[in-house]
């Protein structure tokens, strides 16, 4: 069983057995004479109420994390394409030229992971336009200034992306943890609630059936 599908069986679980007891008269009767009143039945009704809302706030906050993942991934490969480019006209123009090559990071394979492609995206772009002997031998091949400035807010739109990603994946750890100890507590109150239940109503099994506790025949 997924856990989706674990969590909204605890959830219907819980709302079924509490309601149900709430709204039968009978039901309070005989689960009161064992100690759970209406009133102790509502303090189960509020565990339940705080563990849906935080089922409902983790999944909005999975989601948010989801959007900006895609976000990033999305201006990464963008600016993926524009830097590799560069980077491959850069290698002809400076080929000859190892202190320029050095400068520029031409040599080897791109780094892999965001935080490499990163410093080393932005040491070609910055090393690049900060010099105009860079900047005329580029230009000869197509590769202006402007389309340089371009090519760096690509990757400063990725640190942009980056820094929310972060946000909203600390906001979705955050949820899910908040999450989890409100079920866990639910769980801990349903799990009495219905042993006791079970003793109380033994002799109306229609009733405990009503409560979602299914007794075999």
């Amino acid at each position: 069983m997924s856990l989706d599908r674990s969590i909204d069986n605890l959830l219907s679980q819980a709302q079924l057995a509490i309601d149900n007891a709430l709204n039968n008269p009978k039901i309070l009767e005989y689960l009161s004479d064992f100690g759970y009143t209406s009133a102790r039945i509502q303090q189960g009704k509020k565990l339940y109420n705080t563990a849906a809302a935080a089922q409902l706030a983790q999944t909005i906050e999975a989601g948010e994390q989801i959007s900006t993942t895609a976000t990033l991934n999305e201006a990464w490969e963008i600016a993926k394409k524009t830097y590799i480019r560069f980077v491959k006209v850069a290698r002809v123009v400076f080929k000859r030229n190892s202190g320029v090559s050095t400068q520029l990071d031409l040599g080897g394979s791109r780094k892999r992971t965001l935080s490499g492609w990163m410093v080393q995206s932005t040491q070609f772009y910055k090393n690049a336009l900060a010099s105009k002997a860079i900047l005329k031998d580029l230009a000869e091949f197509g590769i202006t200034e402007q389309k340089l400035k371009a090519g760096l807010k690509e990757v400063e739109a990725i640190e942009a992306a980056n820094l929310a990603q972060e946000k909203e994946k600390g906001e979705a750890q955050a949820a899910t943890q908040k999450r989890d100890a409100a079920l866990d507590e639910l769980q801990d109150w349903l799990s009495d609630y219905l042993a006791i239940a079970k003793i109380a109503l033994e002799e109306e099994p229609q009733l405990l059936e009503g409560l979602g506790v299914l007794q075999r025949s």
